[in-house]
């Protein structure tokens, strides 16, 4: 098995870019969702809610983000630098059930990604003052994580995505995407869903531990080339065949979660090893 593609999110429900190789931090891939978009009251904005964030291109560097926007239904797009803010104006966000205190970028910023996504938006960074850690129901230790969902890392196989769209396509749907669940790093060249039984996996010299499957929800059934909703799939086809048995983890699941025991670095190519088994791997319903 090997590494055959790794992605980073810069913004967190924004459009994915995929280095060859990437720096893996306590957080997570360096850059992955260290920015954030959230409403008036400071709660994450996500394609959930408003698909449109998918064609959000950011583009980062040491100094901030290279931001770009296409113009749609009506409203202006366009191009924008955002320097890594000093951290003097902050706003306590809140992702899920965690609140953040986060640096607020310019004003200026604001208001052009207010004018492009045509609602009250604020941006902010996941700075060194910030703090957040996973849920200690799923690992022995606190984990440090930026604004992604819940883990710093997800994980996602070919062979499963394979498997999944045979049994979309032969009830008559369209095919997906693996764009469409959005993980950090791809798989290629293992059984059908055999990541249920990986406990642990060594990616090259880095060692991760799969910690929680991850139950999915309507971005995926976002198209991350347009910026839409497209139909019920891949979560209708899931739910027939894919939904999680145990209660701790409720929903259709696609990929794991997982954190790292260390940091390093992860190149597509990387060849994977199975160094731990999770004995029954995952139940599922019947």
């Amino acid at each position: 098995m090997q590494v055959s593609t790794l992605a980073i999110h810069p913004v967190k429900g924004g459009r994915a870019r995929h280095p060859d190789a990437a720096d893996l931090e306590p957080m997570g891939l360096r850059d992955d969702r260290r920015w954030m978009l959230v409403d008036e009251t400071g709660r994450f904005l996500t394609q959930r809610e408003h698909p449109p964030l998918a064609l959000l291109d950011a583009e980062p560097d040491e100094d901030g983000l290279h931001l770009s926007y296409p113009a749609i239904d009506g409203r202006e797009g366009g191009e924008r630098f955002v320097p890594v803010p000093e951290g003097e104006t902050r706003l306590p966000v809140t992702v899920w059930g965690d609140t953040v205190d986060a640096a607020a970028a310019d004003a200026p910023t604001q208001a052009a990604l207010a004018r492009w996504l045509g609602r009250p938006v604020r941006l902010v960074h996941f700075d060194g003052r910030a703090r957040r850690t996973v849920s200690r129901d799923w690992t022995a230790e606190d984990r440090p994580v930026g604004f992604a969902d819940g883990f710093p890392l997800l994980i996602a196989t070919t062979a499963s995505l394979r498997e999944l769209n045979r049994r979309i396509v032969a009830a008559g749907g369209e095919a997906v995407p693996m764009s469409r669940f959005r993980p950090n790093i791809v798989v290629d060249g293992a059984e059908p869903f055999a990541e249920d039984g990986w406990a642990t996996i060594g990616v090259g010299d880095v060692v991760l531990d799969l910690v929680k499957p991850c139950a999915r929800c309507a971005v995926t059934t976002v198209d991350q080339d347009e910026g839409r909703r497209s139909g019920k799939e891949p979560l209708a086809t899931l739910g027939r065949f894919r939904r999680s048995g145990d209660p701790r983890a409720p929903g259709v699941l696609f990929g794991w979660n997982a954190v790292a025991r260390g940091t390093g670095i992860l190149r597509v190519g990387d060849p994977v090893r199975v160094m731990e088994r999770r004995e029954g791997g995952w139940p599922l319903a019947v």
